[in-house]
């Protein structure tokens, strides 16, 4: 009895020493069921002051920098993640910084032609070397299809496989996929299905190593923008690309899909969606992951589709996403000796918070992944979905 309440003496000592924005900071974290200075593998530890005080003013901007500058610790980032963002916490610390980044996004088109190479320069030309570390065997850089997968290269091949079966491909097809990245698509649709395929990226590494991977398949790389394609294809794909688009260029998107598909053709969009069509760009993931980047909404995607399509099919498998994030993350740890020296320690915890805090929101389901089918005029008889 005694020594418990010495230790409580010594929680209140410490609870009066602990700076305002650190009391309030704890008792939000509490409804989450996380605590600060915990024992739980989920649990924020504190490393230096002030990040309460970050986090405030600035929310997932300051909260990812403070952990990339070492400031706060936890175990299981994902957990902790999924357990905020479960608990809506996020939607309770809305500073003044974060409401200008978004309303930014609403008015300024920060996905203009001249903008839309950032993000491959950026991002996507880390290094194929780095990404083949992390990624399957065809660098397929988009949520994995888990129902019979026990493993990341199973999950990538039945996802490729479920797109090619929902685009109903035939040989002799000629697809378009806007945002092809590594070509994992590309390859596999002319491999199993006999199709010819043009793929447009903004990335010099990706468009490099596709061309060098596939010299034998009947695919054409171009490092092009989507905006100035201009051709009739059979079929017409986009697999985790319309994240870049951004909401001023939604409509933008539809019309090319419109214009390069024949009349009685099929369009696969592949996207990571928000379940909130008002919430703009994350800043963080602005920052330092995916320049310009925004995830739409249900209702943006069909505004934009409006008079252009008619909607076929629409499949969620956005809890498959956390599983995929997870075989990323443990491939990077495995991986990270050989990059350690050229890209450093502060690379690490940037690229751990980015693969583990999206997995948590995944797991929350406070984003989404969709794969819709649309069609130009209504497929007579109607659309038999395949799963």
């Amino acid at each position: 009895m005694p020594q418990v309440a010495s230790n409580q003496r010594l929680t209140n000592l410490r609870e009066r020493r602990m700076p305002a924005s650190e009391r309030y900071m704890a008792e939000l974290l509490t409804e989450a069921g996380i605590r600060l200075d915990g024992q739980a593998p989920w649990d924020m530890r504190l490393n230096a002051p002030g990040v309460a005080d970050r986090v405030f003013a600035r929310g997932n901007l300051g909260l990812g920098e403070s952990y990339m500058d070492g400031d706060w610790e936890c175990d299981r980032l994902d957990e902790f993640f999924h357990r905020l963002l479960r608990a809506r916490l996020h939607h309770k610390v809305r500073p003044s910084r974060v409401m200008f980044h978004a309303l930014k996004a609403r008015l300024l088109n920060r996905q203009d032609s001249r903008r839309s190479w950032q993000v491959g320069e950026q991002h996507y030309d880390l290094g194929n070397a780095f990404y083949g570390a992390m990624l399957d065997s065809r660098m397929t850089y988009t949520c994995g299809y888990w129902k019979n997968a026990s493993n990341l290269e199973q999950a990538q091949e039945a996802k490729l496989d479920l797109i090619c079966q929902k685009l109903k491909l035939e040989p002799g097809m000629r697809v378009l996929d806007i945002g092809c990245g590594w070509g994992s698509f590309m390859s596999y649709a002319a491999e199993h299905y006999g199709v010819e395929c043009v793929g447009v990226t903004i990335s010099k590494e990706q468009t490099a190593w596709a061309r060098d991977r596939y010299p034998d398949l009947p695919l054409e790389f171009r490092l092009q923008d989507y905006r100035e394609v201009n051709e009739k294809f059979d079929r017409v794909v986009s697999v985790g690309m319309f994240e870049h688009v951004g909401r001023k260029n939604y409509r933008t998107f539809m019309d090319v899909a419109h214009r390069c598909l024949k009349e009685d053709g099929l369009f696969l969009l592949h996207t990571i969606g928000s379940n909130n069509r008002s919430g703009g760009a994350d800043p963080w993931i602005d920052k330092y992951i995916f320049p310009n980047g925004e995830l739409p909404s249900l209702s943006q995607i069909t505004d934009a589709a409006d008079r252009l399509f008619v909607v076929e099919d629409l499949h969620n498998f956005g809890a498959d996403y956390d599983r995929t994030l997870m075989a990323w993350y443990d491939n990077f740890k495995v991986a990270w000796p050989q990059f350690r020296e050229q890209l450093g320690k502060r690379f690490y915890r940037m690229w751990e918070y980015y693969l583990l805090s999206c997995a948590g929101a995944f797991r929350s389901r406070d984003i989404q992944l969709w794969q819709w089918v649309l069609s130009k005029n209504g497929l007579e008889g109607g659309y038999r979905r395949v799963s």
